[in-house]
């Protein structure tokens, strides 16, 4: 039997089993209980759907009586089975994956976004983090997460009487959220260290259980630490610029040694983002120690192991650190590395030599992961652009960076009425498995007249729920005229809902849609077809503009006119998401194209048969269709200021112009049943072909083929014999960096021999040896979308009286003329990845060399 987890130890005989649910995180998404724990407290239950609360806040008195009720004792045994089952079932995994090797992987973010009963996330990149570890809980998939328990989570928001936003902080006290402390083996709480300048600092380790995942987080507070120490990790996101890095070594350093000290059998080490990326050191540190190794050779056995996820899709976004400060926090790293930090900041920096340049977290993942993605197609182009400069000379389509669009937790966001009719087409274990067979006939079954019903449900659901919000929210603070208008008068659970909900940064344009607020207004009062909107978001506390944004939202809906149509919900949490896309008809997003490296919330409203109105960037860009949702604009991007400032005004343009000539009127086309058989149809297509397709299911299935095994297989390869392949390797590249100079072209000779061009390329390798490098011919795609053209050459002979220098040939079959063809040499080792691990790269200036022999 589990032990009960702290400090929930002195329950009633029978129920010892209530602290071992109540701090598994599986009732985020699993409300098999719910009923149990509503029973337990109903009051307490309606104002947080918190377990954990719940259980810490109910008198002894209670418990007993529920102690010596026995239907209450049987629901909780049915509860601890249907636990059991659980975890018995999650096999997806193993079933489908087991010849493959791949044993486990550490999945490390600076943030997780799995409840408000856990706040440990400020937006998007936490919330994917938490979506992540529940599907891999369901799919079974070997995954631990390594995180930071923040004394003070993201902050609570506000407004004050002029719509301005105000910032509190809440104490994250650790016996008032569902964790626990990691024991030793010996019973001890388990700590992990680590040197600063001059001082020992210690982590305490907490555990939280999220289904069949363990999540570990590391907490500096502890009472040995001195009190600046203490204090590491005191608020997310908070502090300057060395308390970030702090924050940032305890995760990746700290948190590798714990992966190490537990024992775990870990393949991959996954970077959610940069923040984490010295983990990849200490990865490698420990495996010199080890082995015996030197940091080379261990770098090249290690990296291949190392998955690094970008999120960012501008440069300016990657956490940067003056060359003074990662120097007084590198020096003693460096020395246990055997390097110089100098050449450990080299890692992290674009130009090597440029000692003056600030550290790059980002480029540190580069160099030490085998493995990048953007989190989207378009973002996998952004993010090569980003990139470019540290693979100097390499065509953009080759830089390395792949992608794998996010997906989201689809039973995480599903409301109880789409869930019941998924369940009736596509039984309840659709999402703990494959989804090859939930198609376009998935909602087959289900008539117009039934979905249609459940979107009246759902945003019947939302407007009760955001009507006592509201009344919450303005009880809180002397709202004067804008109690004029009482919360049960506002919105109406009949009228075309729209959902605009995020970050407020002025590159997602949170106020576009009051570019023309007159005419948003006669959207949203039409008599014959109203329109209401409900509004949420915070601004990062320093984002001067994006406060300002929320103030003019807040200014128009003051205004007596707009106040039964439009609310803004304020202190945008997990909690208020789930129900804004459980009810909205249709979710609104308008970012500025290329800078939405994702945006997964309108992911969240697909199962529910909500809609999206959207900027053709992040994940819409390749989800869009006219079938299922609306575009708003041809999908071209606007980097420069003046351009985007025209964009803008052209999408506010767009996006009315939508609204009125297509989304209302669509609406409100009733038949004879009143059933808007067109909307609905738009609804069943998006619900049935874009709900698996972007949900975390598709997402963990391509992260396991596309990197995940690749990487583990790798890391086998190169950790076999002691590491003697990683040797190898090492040795490869030193010879190449010495030689590389050497290198150069001769005359190049083409004929055309029938279809075909005929190419010799004199090569003179100087000290380089022939099989460490390969000549190519390589040709740009001549369609947007295509990859580039790219042929190995054969050596056909030596080059007379030279020294190392090779005739290469190759002839293509091909209409292009041969100018479109340039010669290239790049460093070839059949176990390395070029140029991900090797970036070096020699073009033939054809233009000057080709020489052209007659046609046979």
């Amino acid at each position: 039997m589990e032990t009960p987890p702290f400090p929930l130890h002195d329950l009633p005989a029978g129920l010892e089993d209530l602290a071992i649910l109540a701090t598994d995180l599986r009732w985020t998404w699993s409300h098999a209980g719910d009923a149990l724990w509503q029973a337990m407290d109903p009051q307490a239950w309606k104002q947080t759907e918190n377990p954990y609360v719940i259980l810490q806040n109910i008198s002894r008195e209670r418990l007993r009586a529920l102690a010596d009720d026995s239907d209450f004792r049987q629901q909780l045994q049915r509860l601890m089975a249907s636990r059991s089952a659980y975890s018995a079932q999650a096999r997806w995994f193993r079933e489908t994956y087991a010849e493959t090797g791949l044993k486990g992987i550490a999945y490390f973010s600076m943030e997780f976004g799995l409840s408000e009963a856990l706040p440990l996330y400020a937006g998007g990149l936490g919330v994917l983090a938490g979506d992540y570890l529940k599907a891999a809980s369901d799919l079974g998939l070997p995954l631990v997460g390594v995180g930071l328990l923040y004394q003070e989570g993201y902050f609570r928001q506000t407004l004050d009487a002029s719509g301005w936003q105000q910032e509190t902080y809440h104490y994250n006290d650790p016996t008032s959220i569902p964790v626990r402390p990691l024991l030793a083996g010996n019973g001890a709480w388990m700590h992990v260290e680590t040197r600063f300048p001059n001082r020992m600092v210690r982590f305490r380790v907490w555990q939280a259980q999220v289904g069949g995942v363990m999540l570990y987080l590391l907490d500096s507070n502890d009472p040995l630490n001195l009190p600046g120490d203490r204090g590491i990790t005191s608020k997310l996101y908070g502090g300057g610029q060395e308390l970030r890095l702090v924050q940032e070594i305890a995760l990746g350093i700290c948190g590798w040694r714990l992966i190490d000290a537990l024992g775990i059998d870990i393949d991959v080490c996954h970077l959610n983002e940069g923040h984490a990326a010295f983990a990849t050191l200490e990865r490698t540190r420990l495996y010199m120690q080890r082995h015996g190794l030197e940091f080379c050779d261990a770098l090249w056995a290690t990296r291949m192991g190392n998955v690094f996820t970008t999120h960012t899709p501008v440069a300016a976004g990657f956490d940067r650190y003056q060359p003074e400060l990662m120097l007084h926090y590198s020096r003693e790293f460096a020395s246990n590395l055997g390097v110089d930090p100098q050449e450990l900041g080299a890692l992290g920096r674009e130009n090597a030599g440029d000692h003056s340049e600030p550290f790059n977290m980002a480029y540190l993942a580069m160099r030490t992961c085998g493995r990048t993605n953007g989190v989207s197609r378009l973002h996998g182009e952004v993010s090569r652009h980003i990139f470019k400069n540290l693979y100097p000379r390499w065509p953009r389509a080759q830089i390395p960076v792949t992608h794998v669009t996010n997906g989201i937790h689809v039973p995480s966001w599903d409301s109880p009425w789409a869930d019941e009719k998924w369940t009736q087409s596509a039984g309840k274990e659709r999402w703990r498995g494959d989804i090859e067979g939930l198609d376009i006939s998935v909602l087959e079954n289900v008539s117009d007249e039934e979905l249609w019903t459940v979107n009246g449900l759902e945003r019947a659901d939302l407007v009760n729920y955001a009507r006592e919000r509201l009344g919450r929210q303005l009880n809180q603070r002397d709202c004067g005229q804008a109690c004029q208008v009482l919360p049960e008068q506002v919105l109406d659970p009949n009228v075309l809902t729209l959902g605009f909900a995020r970050r407020f940064a002025e590159y997602k344009r949170p106020d576009l849609l009051l570019h023309d607020s007159e005419r948003l207004l006669r959207i949203l009062t039409n008599a014959e077809r109203p329109v209401q909107i409900i509004v949420a978001g915070k601004a990062h506390p320093a984002n001067r503009a994006g406060k300002q944004a929320i103030q003019r939202w807040f200014r128009f809906l003051q205004r007596p006119e707009v106040r039964p149509h439009a609310i803004f919900l304020e202190d945008y949490d997990i909690a208020l998401a789930q129900q804004l896309v459980q009810g909205v008809d249709v979710w609104i997003n308008t970012p500025r194209r290329p800078w939405e490296a994702c945006g997964t919330s309108g992911m969240k409203v697909l199962v529910n048969g909500g809609l999206n109105l959207s900027e053709l960037d992040g994940w819409w860009a390749e989800a869009y269709s006219p079938e299922v949702g609306w575009a708003l604009n041809d999908g071209a991007g606007h980097w420069d200021p003046e351009s985007a400032v025209r964009a803008d005004a052209a999408d506010a343009a767009r996006l009315y112009e939508l609204l009125e000539r297509e989304v209302v009127p669509l609406f409100y086309e009733r038949d004879a049943a009143g059933i808007p058989r067109r909307w609905v149809a738009r609804m069943r297509a998006s619900m049935s072909t874009l709900t698996p397709r972007f949900s975390t299911n598709r997402m963990l299935r391509e992260y396991i083929e596309k990197l995940y095994i690749p990487a583990a297989t790798g890391l086998h390869a190169r950790e076999a014999h002691g590491g003697r392949l990683a040797r190898q390797l090492c040795e490869w590249d030193t010879a190449l960096e010495q030689h590389w100079h050497e290198l150069h072209f001769g005359d190049i000779a083409i004929r055309r021999v029938a279809e075909r061009w005929a190419f010799q390329v004199p090569v003179y390798l100087g000290g380089v040896q022939p099989e460490a490098v390969e000549v190519q011919l390589y040709a740009e795609p001549l369609a947007s979308g295509e990859q580039p053209l790219c042929i190995a050459l054969a050596s056909r002979a030596k080059i007379e009286g030279a020294l190392n220098g090779y005739v290469y040939w190759a002839e293509v079959e091909t209409d292009r003329p041969p100018a479109d063809f340039t010669p290239r040499v790049v460093p070839y080792h059949p176990a390395a990845r070029v140029p991900t691990e090797n970036p070096r790269i020699l073009w033939c200036s054809t233009a000057a060399k080709i020489h052209p022999c007659s046609e046979e």
